[in-house]
């Protein structure tokens, strides 16, 4: 354990070295095997620019921009070259934030505060939007009708447009969606959107700054920018394919007058007038000038070549799921995503810690209605070099899988947990679950048992257990 305030201070060459002890037990972040988080353009030299640019502005604050007119010049260079790729016109203005998240916040208070006239404002979105949304809604008290998904997994138009009424002041739109990386069909979303007079968002946060890209690399890919008419905001992560370091994203309108109800100003009190385009007030510039530097350095060209890496990748991917027995693709691989699920009696959580026993760390995803379990693989150009060692190992993952079974949990644990509602979860009980499946420590390992309980429980249990079992984390070092 680390003591963050010491009777002395220690050297510096003690302090990272316990940094780099630290850093030791996590995932790793560069090599083309961690298929979620973080985002490897494995381009020599890039880190380190992205560290020397944060480290030059780090100390630079975003409240104010006349103090710090070097920040507000990146800013507007960024936003201006995301409007260029997502189909923005003269008009169209944006904001940098702190991630998608917030983008996605920002995108829902805009559009509330746009309507101050209702009362119970709601917002229109596909079951396959953002958990972001809900967040969004959870925090500014906006009430979510939530339309299911057809079966192609993308967003059923004349389904949304039905759902419209008096009180929606958004409709959302996904490019790609995050689970299963399909785009929306935007354009009829965003046309019934604008026949109601209704805000259209579209979240393409994950995949924005790559699909253009696809495009021009041959993809047929459907419209899903700010060109296509009655879209009124987009946002986009540069964290994630524009490969800048954590903590950037960036929200697009269409015009000056969508935005403007997305600024906070409070006046009255004595001290300055705050007015802040996001949710934060004072925010370091290290992050803005680090992805400065990325997009710069690698220009249009770079992306280009990126996404063409990218692509490589997850063409080989998909088809080494499509030639082992056991796994088949779930959803179409049009992007930079590849879902999987099983099928022949292999668990998808055995086979997520089978394949992470060979290096390869998945996202497992749990069912959600009628659709099933899910593996969820997000390909980066990182990917491309480290594909042919997958294939193999994916036959290899699938074998074990098969001869491992699926997990049976303990008899006392099913019968604990399906006596279980969410106002029964408490620390102590979670303390309990976490020591019997050996997370009591927070310890990484095998997950199955763990996912096959979470898998089975309602989401508003999973929810609970998951709270909790943070919660039993987030604990202060004594």
């Amino acid at each position: 354990m680390i003591d963050a305030l010491p009777a002395t201070g220690v050297s510096a060459a003690q302090v990272l070295a316990e940094l780099r002890e630290l850093r030791a037990a996590d995932l790793p972040t560069h090599g083309g095997r961690l298929f979620a988080y973080v985002y490897d353009a494995d381009v020599a030299g890039l880190d380190e620019l992205a560290q020397a640019a944060y480290a030059l502005s780090s100390h630079v604050n975003g409240l104010d921009p006349t103090a710090f007119p070097s920040l507000l010049a990146m800013e507007n260079a960024l936003v201006g070259a995301a409007a260029r790729l997502l189909g923005g016109t003269g008009e169209t203005v944006g904001t940098v934030t702190s991630g998608g998240t917030e983008s996605i916040l920002l995108a829902v208070k805009a559009a509330r505060d746009a309507r101050p006239e209702i009362d119970r404002p709601r917002i229109v979105m596909p079951s396959t939007a953002h958990a972001a949304f809900a967040k969004a809604g959870h925090y500014l008290r906006v009430d979510l009708d939530v339309v299911p998904v057809g079966p192609d997994l993308r967003a059923d138009p004349a389904a949304m447009r039905a759902a419209i009424r008096y009180e929606t002041v958004l409709v959302v739109a996904s490019a790609p969606s995050y689970a299963h990386g399909v785009i929306d069909p935007v354009t009829e979303i965003a046309e019934a959107a604008a026949g109601l007079d209704v805000r259209c968002h579209v979240d393409a946060c994950f995949g924005g700054w790559v699909l253009p890209y696809l495009r021009r690399l041959g993809a047929e890919l459907p419209a899903f920018d700010l060109s296509v008419p009655g879209v009124t905001s987009i946002s986009v992560d540069l964290h994630k394919y524009a490969y800048a370091p954590k903590g950037v994203s960036v929200l697009l309108h269409r015009d000056q007058a969508l935005r403007l109800p997305q600024y906070f100003a409070h006046a009255d009190w004595p001290g300055y007038t705050m007015i802040n385009p996001g949710v934060a007030s004072t925010r370091s510039g290290g992050p803005i000038a680090a992805a400065l530097a990325v997009l710069r350095h690698l220009g249009d060209a770079g992306y280009l070549d990126l996404a063409r890496e990218t692509r490589e990748a997850v063409v080989t991917l998909a088809a080494a799921v499509q030639a082992t027995d056991g796994v088949r693709l779930y959803a179409p691989t049009e992007t930079t995503v590849v879902c999987l699920t099983t099928e022949d009696g292999v668990d998808p959580f055995v086979l997520a810690d089978e394949l992470a026993a060979r290096g390869w760390h998945t996202q497992p995803q749990m069912g959600y209605g009628k659709l099933p379990p899910t593996i969820h693989l997000t390909v980066t150009a990182a990917v491309r070099p480290t594909t042919g060692a997958f294939v193999s190992d994916l036959a290899d993952a699938v074998a074990a899988t098969r001869a491992r079974g699926p997990v049976e949990l303990p008899a006392d644990l099913v019968a604990t947990a399906g006596a279980l509602t969410p106002a029964a979860v408490t620390p102590q009980l979670v303390a309990g679950l976490a020591a019997g499946l050996g997370l009591a420590d927070g310890a990484a390992g095998p997950m199955a048992a763990v996912n096959t309980l979470l898998n089975a429980a309602p989401p508003a249990l999973r929810e609970a257990l998951l709270t909790g079992f943070l919660s039993l984390l987030q604990r202060p070092t004594r």
